[in-house]
Parts: structure tokens; sequence; C-alpha cells
């Protein structure tokens, strides 16, 4: 994947995963961050290792979705359990608590953030 941004052409295969720092086995790459959109969003590659898990978090005044890449899992958004796998994707409203676990060969997706997460 490039990501094309006004000055730059970025392969995202050279970004840096970047370890979460609240949850182990969950890796951030930062594709376009609130600096390329002028504050107004990112979008993230995101992949949790198999068995590892983002858990249960909101973002205050945020809305998030997630477009699943690569490998399976399960969200649970405000209670209810959704299956992740390439295909979904998922809306979590702003101030909505929701968790994201990987299954036995992990998972990757692309995260959206409005307002951006970095």
């Amino acid at each position: 994947m490039t990501v094309f941004v006004p000055g730059s052409d970025i392969a995202a295969d050279s970004l840096p995963w970047n370890p979460h720092p609240k949850f182990a086995g969950v890796f951030l790459r930062h594709l376009v961050t609130g600096k390329d959109t002028g504050g107004r969003m990112s979008l993230h590659h995101v992949r949790i290792e198999p068995g590892c898990a983002i858990g249960d978090h909101t973002h205050a005044g945020q809305v998030e979705i997630h477009d699943i890449l690569a490998g399976a899992g399960h969200c649970v958004l405000d209670g209810k359990e959704i299956l992740y796998m390439p295909g979904i994707m998922g809306v979590m409203p702003a101030d909505t608590v929701h968790r994201v676990v990987a299954g036995e060969f992990g998972l990757l997706l692309l995260a959206s953030f409005a307002p951006p997460l970095v």
C-alpha cells in the first residue's frame, strides 16, 4: 500500500509498527495523521497478535471505524459481539465501550478516527 498525501508518497510497509501503550500484543502503524488532514481524521493499521486483545475502552469525542483486512476475531461493541473477518466493517460511535479480540491467527484492521487519534 502506498499512501499519497500532499507533498509526499509513503510506502506503508516502510512505516514502523508502534507497540500499543496499554495492550500487549497490539501494534499500530500510523498511515495518515491529523497533521496530514488539517486535524480532521487519522488512519492506522492495527495488528493484534493471535489470542491478544484491545480491552474495553472508549474514545472520548472520536468516532472509530474498523475495516478488517486479514485474520479473524471479534469485537464487542456496547455489549454486542460482532464477528470480525475480511469484508466486515464496524463503526464505533464516540464514547462507546468496545473491545477487539484476535482469533488464533491474529487480526489486521484499518482503523479510521475522526477527529484524529494522532
